[in-house]
């Protein structure tokens, strides 16, 4: 969203509270701060009489009078009132004129009194309409603005300096929902209100809206549905050529998209690619084909976008396996991630050229449900994959040229993924092979792009049953930001052996 223009030169006139004893002149003006070159939303709200309210224009902005005293910061300064502040809600981070989900952004807030009491709240809704919000309650500082980036949320949602806070703690009123994109071509519109006080809300002061794209101008999106393909492919503007990649998700199925173009916007070639319950794809098939993820692979390579050094594959959960099975028995894989997955084949038999990887065994007589919640449980319901007995489920990964990297969390309640990822990475090395690994504390099973909320529980799609993913709000949202760098940076080296470039939106 464009920044309206005129609000810093707007800020230096307006009226705000000085301290009788510390600033008997007139308040002197700041220099305005430039204009932010990348993503930037604004509104300012003029003064109005104490008490009164109005509605300002047609698109229903209102402003909010009241009379502002400053709380005493300290027995020598003792406030008071000129006339009702001007307050303005600065939403300003890259790019512009839009963001992209994974952006972060730098949320101000200008024109309060000082060191008064004021909650941020953010609000959207999903494409079925479901609410999520947050909220963080602040204490603007000795020059009347607020941070994000600096100022400390003193309760709410989350606690402390976290310039992101409002969007990765944004939670549904129903529970057990997940926050997830579904149409790419369409933003998440997020609403930034600034409220009177901590306690009652009903005094709105600002308001702004952010929106978030998944899809970065000028790449292109289209679907696939040759021979047995079903799948999207995104472009990156431009003429390339790209990196390629094969995005796959676990076994919800479906066909998800907003990974594979978040990454097209960060100049990947990305197929996203549904193998089970999408269309005339079965729900639970009773094998995967090997041979459907080489028509995926072919495809990739033969775009002219596509350089042809290689592609990349990543995959969450069942993804994450098949991911490395691809790389294991597929030609033209070089670089493979695993997000959340193990080093064994999962849940579905795996049918190759000649040969069937079986599915690891289990049994679901040790799924465990809360009694409080419904829950289910899954990590305990895979026989020990360390018993001989399992051995011809797993992947051999050592055959492999390509180089792999594996990120879990310790906190993933619905297997041992972190055991899982560790036992491969072990294996792996001592057949010499390049790995990288990284688990993260306090993560739960559903690593996804940053700034995306945690879904700790949800509904398996597949299964019907609500299923406990796990996670710690804090702990998961900085191993996000933390992977989706790592994942890129890693496709960018053994895929082109460059850095992660620069974003031109």
């Amino acid at each position: 969203m464009q920044g309206r223009p005129g609000l810093a030169a707007g800020l230096l006139q307006a009226p705000w509270l000085v301290c009788v004893r510390c600033a008997l002149a007139e308040p002197r003006p700041r220099r305005p701060e430039p204009a932010a070159a990348r993503c930037s939303a604004e509104l300012r709200l003029p003064a109005a009489r104490p008490g009164g309210r109005r509605k300002l224009s047609r698109r229903g902005r209102w402003a909010l009078a009241v009379d502002r005293w400053a709380p005493a910061p300290a027995a020598r300064c003792v406030p008071r009132p000129l006339e009702a502040a001007a307050v303005a809600v600065a939403v300003a981070g890259p790019p512009a004129p839009r963001c992209l989900l994974d952006d972060p952004v730098r949320i101000r807030v200008a024109g309060l009194a000082p060191w008064q009491p004021v909650t941020l709240r953010a609000s959207l809704r999903d494409e079925s309409g479901e609410l999520f919000e947050a909220h963080g309650r602040y204490r603007a500082g000795s020059s009347g603005e607020l941070d994000l980036g600096r100022s400390p949320a003193l309760g709410g949602s989350y606690r402390g300096v976290e310039p992101m806070g409002l969007l990765w703690s944004l939670r549904a009123e129903a529970p057990y929902k997940r926050l997830a994109k579904r149409n790419v071509l369409t933003p998440f519109r997020v609403d930034l209100e600034v409220y009177e006080g901590h306690g009652d809300t009903s005094c709105l002061l600002g308001k702004c809206t952010n929106e978030r794209w998944v899809l970065g101008e000028g790449v292109k999106r289209i679907s696939v549905r040759e021979g047995r393909l079903k799948a999207t492919l995104f472009l990156p503007p431009g003429r390339g050529p790209f990196p390629g990649l094969i995005d796959l998700y676990g076994s919800g199925g479906g066909l998800v998209e907003y990974r594979a173009s978040l990454l097209a916007s960060r100049g990947f070639v990305t197929l996203a690619l549904a193998y089970m319950a999408f269309e005339d794809l079965p729900a639970m098939p009773d094998v995967l084909e090997l041979s459907y993820f080489e028509e995926a692979v072919n495809f990739l390579r033969k775009q002219p976008q596509v350089k042809d050094t290689g592609i990349g594959v990543l995959g969450l959960s069942k993804g994450a396996d098949l991911a490395l099975s691809m790389a294991t028995f597929l030609p033209g894989i070089k670089a493979a991630v695993s997000i959340s997955g193990s080093g064994f084949n999962s849940l579905i038999p795996l049918q190759g050229d000649g040969f069937t990887l079986p599915a690891h065994p289990y049994d679901l007589g040790r799924m465990k449900t809360r009694d409080e919640s419904g829950l289910v449980d899954f990590s305990d319901v895979l026989h020990d994959h360390r018993d001989p007995a399992t051995w011809d489920c797993h992947i051999p990964m050592e055959r492999s040229s390509a180089k792999f990297l594996f990120l879990s969390g310790l906190d993933d309640m619905n297997w041992k993924s972190d055991l899982y990822c560790r036992d491969a990475v072990q294996r792996l090395r001592q057949y010499g092979r390049e790995v990288e690994f990284c688990s993260y504390p306090g993560a739960g099973h559903l690593l996804e792009p940053p700034y995306l909320p945690l879904c700790q529980a949800s509904i398996h799609k597949v299964l019907g049953l609500f299923v406990h993913w796990g996670g710690q709000w804090r702990e998961h949202a900085k191993a996000q930001e933390d992977a989706w760098r790592r994942i890129q940076a890693f496709f960018w080296q053994h895929l082109v052996d460059s850095d992660i470039p620069r974003s031109k939106m």
